[in-house]
């Protein structure tokens, strides 16, 4: 095996096990044989999540994960050996009970067997027995075992995590708000505990992200490496991230190596009795509140509610319809007053006025004492009050209602998914025994916001269904798993050819490993940007990458190759970008910028190329703020030291040494006629600074009066005319905001530059991609401008000479080097965009090589050698007239 396959081949990512090996005999006997399977697994994987339907038994395994913990650890650890159950406010009791039963037998739904069975297990070995105390600090756990605490207590910074051997998260969804205070702590605050895990039913599924951040706490990956690998970014908006559609088998089974999803023990070949959930009926109840139809800049009017309903609008329909609302629930009640009930609602007016209309209702609020709150949540739990009305922020997650209650009533609807499937699943678990009978009551304006969460769970069913399928086909830790992933590495070589030009389908290492020494006047490319995006599904893919340490380690593969192929003295010019790194990733809480260009410089050299210096692209700062939201308007007023600036493209030049190292030049110079190429332009060329004419920029007050489209032009023309004034600069463009024509989506007024060595003037438009649209053709992610490849070219070769890309994506180089008069050739692994580009390579050729209209008239004046019309091609028609 080559050293470049084993580099390939470890970039398989499976979640690696850090856990032990328990009997089954060790496992308490009252567990269900599921529940068995999953503790086995978890605990030989040490760091695992659990995503079991409700009522599947995700307390007592997480009890046991915890026990069976303590008990390997205890005598092989300093100090205590402390296991830390962390749950949401009010979940409490529901460990606690479980505990007890675990402990003693004692409790619904054990028989006599079952209790005799636990007596000669415990009596083997007493401290089998599973003990849980709550604590709200570290000065309160006292010795080994089993402790609980709530994420507030954690989050606050009341308690360290890291001084317990092993932690669970109960109800993981805390975890959902990436970026928030909540998650970004316990990234950090867990990094020292061994044995990490969480347990949830609804893993959110119109965001796979969150699957991310789970994986991120469990330490499986590092949580931008994973967004990275599988989510494609937007280039134009910060933030929209996709599952690629060709990662999507890979996601999924690189989950089922961390995480089991299990909707009934079947999933795992265990029997299902006992084990149906009730049907669920949903009762809709539509309150006739509308939003005001609006009057457009037309002054047309909408009478449908707008696709995208304002958050303004939202709170006032919310208002006005919270008392008719309240009395539809109320009446809901009334007319079925033996049945107990939860009546969820968002906001505390609604609680107030629920209050007011129902007699009797128990309320459970934030403001209270938690000890009150768990006891109206274990009251009504127990049967003891018929109406408990609450939040499902509060009692939505952890709680079982199940053994009294079938009913309940959503006074409103919001857009969380979570809150509402959780508060669902407080009554339809399994162990309910009566059918479930759920209204929701909204109004008419929020149609969409019903009709999205239903579409929602309809997402999270598919979800469900992909993972339950990975599972019920390859089982728990099946390697397996590790061989279809290996699956992806490879392409099989595919080359296409015409007049002056080649492209293969290949992996470039593999590829430019097979090019003859010497054989390549110029190499102008654009390298993947670290590991910023994917191109393809293969492990070939630079971008498959974990870091910018993995990237430049398969560059040393590729590098090499390049400067072989090169000839002595030749240019390779190289297209990079630097990278933006959130500071919600790397912990600063600050955008930063990793200096990529530095980096490529510095690995390049390290190869043997000479740097000869380096190129600047200018790019637009408000587009680049659009994707990146790093450079926001409001965040620096309101703290200025956050400002960076723009981020540019650069060209790095880099040349391979010249045989005869006694003078400068390459073995094949790239000579000029100076007929062509004069005095003039090379004093140009070789200097830095072009000289203003002195002529004034136009006033304030004269370029505002053109429009954001002209002035955009006009006044980078102007600005290399003049001689430039910043004062000058800011005025005009605060004369156009305030007159509202500063646009937000592109930049005005970006100054001209004087340097022959930063192009301002790149059409960022003139593409391939232009081309791709046109034939509802797939876009390439970083399509490289025309601008800048032909400038390139006619700077650094001669007609007749190869110019090479071994990342040839669209084929810009190839299809930019034939007009030129030059030759191309470019390796791209991606099979979509090496078929796409060697059509627009054919496309050039028949361009370059056809008679064009005026041609034909010349031949037939000039009597040419296809006279008639009659070209090599075949018989061309005459035509009958000429447009100008």
């Amino acid at each position: 095996m080559s050293e470049y396959r084993r580099f390939l081949e470890d970039k398989i990512k499976l979640a690696p096990s850090s856990g032990f090996e328990v009997a089954d005999s060790e496992i308490n006997p009252l567990l269900k044989p599921h529940q068995r399977a999953i503790v086995r697994w978890a605990l030989r994987g040490g760091r695992r999540a659990i995503f079991a339907a409700f009522g599947l038994g995700k307390t007592p395994i997480q009890i046991e994960i915890m026990r069976l913990i303590v008990r390997h650890e205890r005598g092989d650890h300093e100090g205590y050996v402390m296991a830390l159950i962390i749950a949401p406010l009010g979940v409490r009791r529901e460990f606690m009970a479980t505990a007890r039963l675990l402990a003693t037998g004692e409790g619904d739904g054990v028989d006599e067997d079952q209790r005799r069975a636990l007596a000669a297990w415990l009596a083997e070995e007493p401290s089998r027995a599973p003990v849980i105390s709550f604590i709200r600090s570290n000065d309160e756990a006292a010795g080994d075992g089993l402790y609980m605490t709530n994420y507030e207590t954690v989050r606050d910074g009341k308690l360290d995590p890291n001084a317990f051997i092993a932690a669970t998260l109960d109800e993981a969804s805390i975890l959902r708000s990436y970026g928030s205070k909540t998650f970004q702590t316990f990234l950090s605050l867990f990094d020292r505990v061994r044995y990490r895990f969480v347990a949830t039913a609804t893993p959110n599924p119109n965001r796979h992200k969150e699957l991310i951040h789970y994986a991120g706490f469990l330490g499986v990956m590092d949580t931008g490496q994973a967004l990275t690998r599988w989510f494609q970014r937007n280039s134009e908006r910060a933030g929209d991230l996709t599952l690629y559609p060709h990662k999507e088998d890979e996601f999924w089974l690189w989950m089922a190596s961390w995480a089991v999803v299990l909707e009934k023990p079947s999933d795992l070949g265990f029997d299902d009795t006992g084990y149906d959930l009730p049907p669920l009926r949903i009762v809709e109840h539509v309150i006739g509140d509308r939003i005001a139809p609006t009057v457009g800049r037309d002054g047309m009017v909408d009478l449908l509610p707008s696709s995208t309903v304002s958050v303004q609008d939202t709170a006032r329909v919310k208002r006005n319809s919270l008392e008719e609302r309240v009395a539809c629930a109320a009446d809901i009640l009334r007319q079925d007053p033996e049945s107990h009930y939860v009546i969820w609602h968002d906001l505390e007016d609604e609680r107030r006025a629920i209050e007011r209309a129902v007699p009797g209702v128990v309320s459970v609020f934030g403001a209270q004492e938690l000890e009150l709150r768990e006891q109206h949540i274990g009251d009504f739990s127990d049967g003891l009050i018929r109406h408990l009305s609450t939040k499902p922020v509060l009692a939505g997650s952890g709680c079982n209602f199940q053994r009294h209650c079938h009913k309940a009533v959503f006074t409103g609807i919001g857009h969380k998914f979570n809150d509402f499937i959780q508060a669902v699943h407080r009554l339809q678990r399994f162990l309910q025994r009566h059918d479930v009978e759920i209204h929701v009551i909204y109004t008419e304006a929020e149609h969409r916001t019903w009709r999205g969460l239903l579409a929602k769970w309809e997402q999270y069913r598919e979800m469900v269904r992909r993972m339950v399928e990975i599972v019920k086909s390859h089982g728990l830790d099946s390697p397996a798993m590790a061989g279809l992933l290996s699956r992806s590495i490879g392409v099989e070589r595919i080359e296409a050819a015409g007049d002056g030009w080649t492209a293969v389908n290949a992996d470039c290492v593999e590829e430019t490993a097979r090019m003859a020494e010497n054989s390549v006047d110029l190499i102008v490319t654009s390298i993947p940007f670290g590991n910023h995006y994917e191109y393809s599904a293969s492990y070939n893919d630079f971008g498959h990458t974990d870091d910018d340490d993995h990237f430049f380690a398969q560059l040393d593969h590729l590098t090499p190759n390049l400067l072989r192929v090169l000839k002595p003295g030749r240019i390779a010019a190289v297209h990079v970008k630097d990278r933006i790194l959130f500071g919600s990733v790397t912990g600063y809480g600050r955008p930063t910028v990793s200096p990529f260009h530095a980096r490529t410089i510095f690995h390049m050299t390290g190869h043997g190329f000479l740097y000869l210096g380096i190129i600047t692209v200018v790019t637009d700062v408000v587009r680049e703020n659009n994707q990146t939201y790093r450079l926001g308007y409001s965040e620096m007023c309101k703290d200025g030291s956050r400002m960076g600036v723009g981020s540019p493209e650069y060209v790095l030049l880099m040349a391979k040494p010249h045989s005869d190292l006694t003078r400068g030049y390459a073995d094949t110079p790239v000579t000029r006629d100076k007929a062509g190429y004069s005095l003039a332009r090379w004093q140009i060329d070789a200097h830095a600074f072009w000289r203003s004419s002195g002529n004034r920029l136009p006033t304030a007050a004269e370029l505002a009066m053109l429009g954001p489209d002209r002035l955009a032009k006009l006044f980078t023309a102007w600005s290399l005319e003049g001689v430039y004034d910043y004062e000058t600069h800011v005025r005009i463009g605060e004369a156009l905001e305030a007159r509202g024509a500063l646009p937000s989506s592109f930049m005005a007024l970006a100054p001209g530059s004087h340097d022959p060595d930063v192009w301002h003037d790149v059409n960022r438009m003139l593409t391939l991609n232009s081309t791709q649209s046109r034939k509802k053709l797939e876009a390439h992610i970083c399509p490289l401008q025309f601008d800048i490849v032909d400038r390139l070219i006619e700077r650094y070769s001669m007609p007749g000479e190869l110019v090479f890309d071994p990342f040839g994506g669209l084929m810009t180089v190839p299809y930019r080097a034939l007009p030129l008069g030059r030759k191309g050739h470019a390796v791209e692994l991606n099979a979509r965009s090496f078929l796409d580009g060697v059509k627009h390579l054919e496309a050039m050729s028949r361009k370059s090589s056809a008679v064009s209209l005026f041609d034909m008239i010349d031949l037939e004046a000039g009597g040419g050698e296809a006279g008639d019309g009659e070209a090599a091609g075949g018989q061309i028609e005459k035509p009958q007239a000429v447009a100008s």
